[in-house]
């Protein structure tokens, strides 16, 4: 594949960007605790990440990728989630390594970046503040600023709009089989991360157009200016 040169990129957060898990891991196993239930671990919790936290929050109390918890326990537990994770959105998670050098080299080169996550945005702005990555982008979209969340593409249509870039000209950096779903419904490029979040399979069975170790790889695939 030529070397891309994207109208503009936009990156995934958790999985991404951030190794977020470890908060995520924390409050589950804090709220399953008070609800009654096992722990989870954070292994258990690194399959179920990607979807926002309600869904995960689903996942940690039936224990599995699928399925849905009987409501009343639900009710119960979410609360208790938001709570927990309000207090320890950032405390444990770290920036992956390579993620500064790559979007600081994207950004010499003139590239305009912007990130989409199905993160609230009560819960992405601090992360992304608190890791020091808030500033260099140019907007966040957040899992609730649009009706849909990722796999559904209008978040990334969303995000074209906002930058007054084709669709077709655009670029998305992620690391699940939601953003490859996104970004072929969208008409995006897409890259993938090997070491994100995907519930346990190969991001390689998605078929992502490039498939990446590091962000310090930008440069073999994206054109310098």
């Amino acid at each position: 594949m030529a070397k891309l040169q994207p109208g503009f990129v936009l990156f995934d957060l958790d999985g991404t960007l951030i190794d977020s898990v470890p908060d995520l891991a924390y409050c589950v196993d804090e709220t399953m605790k008070q609800v009654g239930l096992p722990v989870r671990g954070e292994d258990a919790v690194r399959n179920w990440v990607g979807n926002g936290v309600q869904r995960l929050t689903e996942r940690a109390l039936i224990n599995a990728v699928e399925g849905m918890p009987d409501q009343e326990l639900m009710d119960k537990a979410y609360p208790i989630f938001l709570e927990l994770y309000a207090e320890n959105t950032s405390k444990r998670s770290c920036v992956y390594d390579g993620v500064i050098e790559g979007i600081e080299w994207m950004l010499e080169q003139g590239y305009r970046i912007a990130c989409v996550t199905n993160k609230a945005e009560a819960f992405t702005i601090p992360l992304l503040k608190d890791k020091g990555l808030f500033d260099y982008f140019e907007f966040i979209v957040s899992g609730d600023t649009c009706a849909e969340k990722k796999p559904h593409p209008m978040p990334l249509l969303h995000a074209a709009e906002l930058m007054g870039v084709s669709p077709d000209n655009a670029l998305m950096i992620g690391d699940s089989r939601s953003d490859v779903k996104a970004a072929r419904a969208a008409g995006f490029h897409i890259f993938c991360m090997t070491y994100g979040y995907n519930h346990g399979e190969d991001i390689r069975d998605y078929n992502p157009d490039v498939i990446m170790d590091s962000f310090v790889e930008f440069k073999e695939h994206i054109q310098a200016k």
